[in-house]
């Protein structure tokens, strides 16, 4: 295992996730939300399946379309959904910052529904992580924003996503589930304008930029994190995850001027506080170090 180009692979995802998440809000303000679901699903959907066919995986291996990858799929689209929609209504940053408690999610959603051990430390890491959250989207006081609430779904839905991972059969192809995310993506992109009765707008001159930038980003990204779990460990690039956040924060100071209060910068280091203990945690448990 190769860490220090697992780590750098992993740094450049984060980066490139980051940049996708830029081009997709700044497509928003004249954009339809699924409008710009459909054009993601649809293209990178195309690229995984030339890459799994160039690479020889079975796209149609029965295997990849047994119940569970196909509730992984949906999961990723309903995310989708509210991941899109937070990014149009709501700051880069915002979005960024709450969307950090995503592994804290997934280690709560392990104990309750896969049977995982979880001891009192662990959850009252998940329990300040949460509060976090709270100080970010801060319900009942005067700077709540509803609109907050959708990144707070989108966490759930890809814990739920992560969870749903960990039981797929090996047989299935890694750039064979990204293609069925894509295509679930590009699915709930279209139910959600047929619901809202959204019609299409044609692209806009200074518009096939920010969609190339989207797609490619959102590929690159994708594309990246999977080779770094392949050449490094996962316990030693966990922690870079949170790179994220930094390359968000600068995306949305430098093109949409915002500027995160104190309050918000306090509740995501309590966020990627907590997190980080739950997986150091976590890794000394694997050891058999301590008592759960």
């Amino acid at each position: 295992m190769n860490n220090v180009n697992g780590i750098l692979l992993l740094i450049g995802s984060m980066a490139a996730f980051s940049l996708e998440d830029m081009f997709i809000k700044f497509l928003s303000g004249a954009v339809p939300t699924g409008q710009i679901m459909v054009c993601l699903g649809v293209f990178c959907g195309l690229v995984f399946a030339v890459m799994s066919v160039v690479t020889r995986k079975r796209i149609f291996d029965p295997v990849a379309w047994k119940l569970l990858p196909m509730l992984r799929a949906g999961t990723e689209g309903f995310g989708a959904v509210t991941f899109v929609t937070a990014l149009s209504l709501i700051d880069l940053s915002t979005v960024a910052a709450v969307f950090q408690a995503m592994p804290l999610a997934v280690t709560m959603g392990a104990a309750l529904f896969l049977g995982e051990q979880v001891g009192w430390r662990r959850w009252s890491a998940i329990g300040v992580g949460f509060i976090g959250v709270l100080m970010i989207i801060r319900p009942g006081l005067e700077g709540f924003q509803p609109d907050s609430l959708f990144v707070v779904l989108t966490v759930f839905a890809i814990a739920a996503r992560d969870l749903i991972t960990r039981r797929l059969d090996v047989r299935v192809a890694s750039s064979v589930v990204a293609m069925q995310a894509y295509i679930a993506v590009a699915l709930a992109g279209l139910l959600l304008m047929v619901v809202s009765g959204t019609p299409f707008v044609p692209v806009q001159s200074g518009q096939a930029g920010p969609y190339l930038g989207a797609i490619g980003f959102g590929v690159l990204g994708y594309y990246g994190i999977v080779t770094a779990m392949r050449v490094g460990e996962a316990s030693a690039m966990m922690p870079f995850r949170y790179t994220r956040l930094v390359f968000s924060i600068l995306a949305g100071m430098l093109m949409f001027g915002e500027r995160p209060d104190a309050l918000t910068m306090a509740g995501a280091s309590l966020i990627i506080g907590s997190g980080l203990y739950t997986f150091i945690r976590e890794r000394r448990l694997a050891r058999n170090l301590v008592p759960v």
